[in-house]
């Protein structure tokens, strides 16, 4: 290990942190802008009631994402993203192939990292010290 490096840690995830925000929301505001679309196709994937899982998942993306920007709830909101894209995974991408589901694997990833260490220094969690970071 390169002990030098680990004074950075704090940086690091911020910029974790922010990256997988602003990806989240590019991808929620679509579903949100057509939650009626988005509810037809959450229902042809056999999520019932579509425009529950849809505005669950909308809301989660876009919403979720800009809190991760600013670190707000970071750890929650995550644990919840987390889950989400294992479903993806499991449910809809594994039966296609590695290339079909690299990308929400590491969104997984990533929100997994971000459950486990926080939200870091730089973060609205900290500042507030909500969940004693």
């Amino acid at each position: 290990m390169i002990q030098f490096l680990f004074v950075f840690g704090d940086w690091g995830i911020l910029a974790l942190r922010v990256l997988l925000g602003v990806i989240l929301a590019k991808h929620g505001w679509p579903k949100i802008s057509r939650l009626r679309a988005t509810a037809a196709d959450f229902s042809s994937l056999g999520f019932r009631p579509g425009i529950f899982w849809a505005s669950i998942v909308a809301f989660l993306e876009f919403f979720g994402g800009l809190a991760l920007i600013g670190g707000f709830f970071t750890q929650i909101l995550a644990g919840l993203l987390f889950l989400e894209f294992l479903v993806i995974i499991l449910k809809m991408k594994t039966k296609n192939g590695f290339g079909a589901w690299e990308l929400d694997g590491l969104i997984a990833a990533a929100s997994l990292v971000l459950v486990v260490l926080g939200a870091g220094r730089f973060s609205l969690d900290a500042f507030w010290n909500i969940f004693l970071y």
